[in-house]
């Protein structure tokens, strides 16, 4: 009796261990499929996140970019009416004297763009039946506490020197407000630039130019002056290496009203002096004169900053 009572708790002792080892088995599987379970959901909601930022990314509105340029440009330059998103959209492109102002004009058509990464940034193809010349392209390059642009002007014809980028009615100023709209322009401003462009780089808020523009303004004219045209006037700007601005070269190329000046452009904003002079009959421009500067005598001096 005594050889069976132990066989039978033999038995029980190891029916006992072998359902502790099958409970620590089954503890074991629950637990590490928790964590499968735990990793599966987190690798869910990264994706969903990350799906959710490509296709905000993708889809951006068009309106992103058009109070970007808003805010860059302190409220006088608008791309209104904003369709499609910032890879490519359009807008109606609109000068106005910033906040507050009640003066705004605007181009005839849509300006057109076209947004791509390149290299280390992007470039930025805009297209404008009224104004521009085809396809200009800006060369966008973001780094670390700066920002480059650059302008890619477009041949005038093969082997020019000359490079037309666009050329605007001389009204759209008037959207500036004063004295803009006090001068009511009339004529065209044409923008051009050297086979190299333009390059504006800003580090820690200070602004540096590389290469240069010609604005010309061509067969200006007024309602200030009973004069049916003023003339004709090219504005030169020229990066300055050595201070890292530009300069400003202001002249009369012909007409009545005679223009000239210089300037710089640099860290503590444009700095300008010129003066205005009739070369002919000083009484029709002499409303005029009195608008564009102080006068002193027969010329009105241009103080700008």
């Amino acid at each position: 009796m005594a050889r069976w009572t132990e066989r039978l708790s033999r038995f029980q002792r190891r029916g006992a261990g072998a359902g502790v080892s099958a409970f620590g088995e089954s503890r074991f599987e629950d637990q590490r499929w928790r964590r499968a379970e735990g990793a599966a959901r987190r690798f869910a909601v990264w994706g969903a996140l990350l799906g959710a930022i490509a296709a905000v990314v993708i889809w951006a509105p068009a309106a992103w970019l058009a109070g970007w340029v808003a805010n860059a440009t302190g409220g006088h330059v608008l791309l209104a009416e904003a369709r499609g998103t910032i890879w490519n959209g359009s807008a109606v492109a609109v000068l106005t004297g910033g906040a507050g102002s009640r003066e705004a004009r605007a181009l005839p058509g849509r300006l057109r763009w076209t947004l791509r990464p390149a290299g280390a940034g992007f470039s930025l193809m805009v297209e404008h039946a009224c104004c521009l010349n085809g396809r200009t392209e800006l060369r966008i390059s973001p780094g670390l506490g700066s920002m480059t642009t650059r302008l890619v002007a477009t041949p005038v014809q093969p082997g020019s020197n000359g490079q037309w980028i666009g050329q605007w009615p001389a009204q759209w100023l008037a959207g500036l407000g004063t004295p803009w709209n006090t001068l009511q322009l009339g004529g065209a401003l044409r923008l051009s630039a050297p086979p190299s462009g333009l390059t504006l780089r800003q580090v820690q808020g200070r602004w540096l130019v590389e290469g240069g523009a010609t604005l010309e303004i061509v067969n200006v004219s007024s309602r200030l002056s009973s004069l049916e045209r003023l003339g004709s006037y090219r504005l030169n700007l020229t990066g300055d290496a050595a201070s890292g601005g530009a300069t400003l070269e202001l002249s009369t190329l012909d007409g009545a009203l005679q223009l000239s000046g210089s300037g710089q452009v640099g860290a503590n904003g444009l700095r300008f002096r010129g003066e205005a002079r009739a070369d002919g009959d000083p009484a029709a421009l002499s409303n005029l004169l009195n608008i564009i500067g102080r006068r002193d005598g027969a010329r009105s001096v241009i103080s700008i900053g």
